[in-house]
């Protein structure tokens, strides 16, 4: 498998003085327990125990008091410098009150016992890192795989990347799209849903929250009005639940709704969201048919190329950037990325119609100190922007 950056930094971090509990974080089939795998071949033989939560049944909070307990035994009685033991715990999010015992044990740890977390629901552990464990953590992003990783793992093409995304697991799939498909479906899409989602938050209506997560990531790069949404769904639920559920399932790295634009915190969150996948493969997967076929539409492509730029700068960018878009009348920006110092408006040219006049210069009237880019036709190629983080491109835009 291909070992990516992030296990280099998990290794160094292994290797100093356990201070802080370290947290991987990121969707389901991305990688983490292969990266825990690949960390344990490279530290010394019998330094690293892993156990996961993700069992028929619950496990209460004495399942870390017991993994815990492992560890201590394991370490008892150890000579002097030796490198220090970890343990690593998977889907610890599925614990109810996982963050409380944590803190417990690791406020009383010995000084030779790093401590690794594992989960696949960003909700529920940002949770319980706030609530509990301020101060003793670092967080280690997982997100979907870059294009750049997968040419190098997979040999993928910029076109393979926008038809079957950053999922490593049903890469060598893709020249038998069914197969593929069935992959994408029973082995990321449902769980996902079933268990990040709707096992592990309250959800009254989860047939409506199935259909929003359906709408949203084929209908990702549109934007669409909560009451326009009820429409679509033909359900009687609310603007308010919509909106709650469409934030369950950007915490589980599926699809999420990007705000407006307005310079203005308040009026950017009372907008109608844009919908935007987390990778091009959730989309591809739940359009129907065969993925290949798609670049024969030139809409469905165009949709695919834009949502493939937004996914990049959710992905790749610094987690303190604010990823939205930008509409006035019949003025258009696909994409606005902010920080406190950076102001980047960035249009996508695809060969997808244009929907809208110029937004571009437009947006700069309104805020002239905003930077522009265009991708595609007339721009940088897509293939070229997929190969850089957003936070570099982002980051040269001041």
């Amino acid at each position: 498998m291909f070992q990516r950056s992030q296990l280099q930094t998990l290794l160094a971090r292994l290797e100093e003085p356990a201070r802080f509990i370290q947290i991987l974080a990121g969707p389901r089939q991305v990688g983490k327990t292969t990266l825990i795998r690949q960390a344990e071949s490279q530290l010394r033989p019998g330094r690293l125990l892993y156990a996961a939560a993700d069992l028929p049944a619950v496990p209460s909070s004495d399942w870390i008091t017991q993994q815990w307990q492992r560890a201590l035994l394991a370490t008892s009685g150890e000579a002097s410098g030796l490198p220090p033991y970890v343990l690593v715990l998977d889907e610890i999010q599925k614990i109810p009150r996982w963050s409380e015992t944590i803190k417990g044990l690791w406020d009383v740890r010995p000084r030779n016992l790093h401590l690794v977390l594992l989960g696949s629901s960003q909700f529920l552990m940002q949770q319980g890192l706030t609530e509990s464990l301020v101060g003793r953590f670092e967080v280690i992003r997982l997100p979907h795989w870059s294009f750049t990783e997968m040419q190098q793992a997979f040999d993928y093409s910029v076109d393979d990347y926008l038809r079957f995304g950053g999922y490593p697991g049903p890469a060598e799939l893709i020249r038998q799209s069914d197969r593929w498909l069935r992959y994408m479906q029973d082995s990321i899409i449902e769980p996902t849903v079933s268990r990040d989602v709707l096992g592990l938050a309250r959800i009254d209506k989860p047939s409506l929250m199935r259909r929003l997560m359906h709408l949203g990531c084929v209908y990702s790069g549109q934007i669409l009005s909560y009451q326009k949404m009820i429409g679509q769904l033909q359900d009687v639920g609310n603007t308010t639940t919509l909106a709650h559920y469409l934030h369950l399932l950007s915490a589980a790295w599926m699809v999420t709704g990007l705000n407006k634009y307005a310079g203005d915190q308040a009026r950017s969150r009372a907008s109608s969201p844009k919908f935007q996948v987390f990778d091009t493969a959730l989309q591809a997967g739940l359009l129907g048919g065969d993925p290949r076929a798609l670049q024969a539409d030139p809409e469905l492509w165009g949709r695919l190329t834009e949502s493939a730029v937004g996914a990049h700068l959710l992905n790749t960018s610094d987690p303190t950037t604010k990823i939205e878009y930008w509409r006035d009348r019949n003025k258009e920006v696909d994409f606005v990325a902010h920080t406190p110092s950076t102001l980047l408006a960035i249009e996508v040219k695809s060969g997808r119609q244009s929907r809208m006049a110029d937004g571009l210069a437009e947006f700069r009237r309104q805020f002239p100190q905003a930077r522009s880019l265009k991708i595609g036709t007339g721009g940088i190629p897509l293939k070229e922007l997929l190969a850089i983080p957003a936070a570099k491109w982002i980051e040269a835009a001041i």
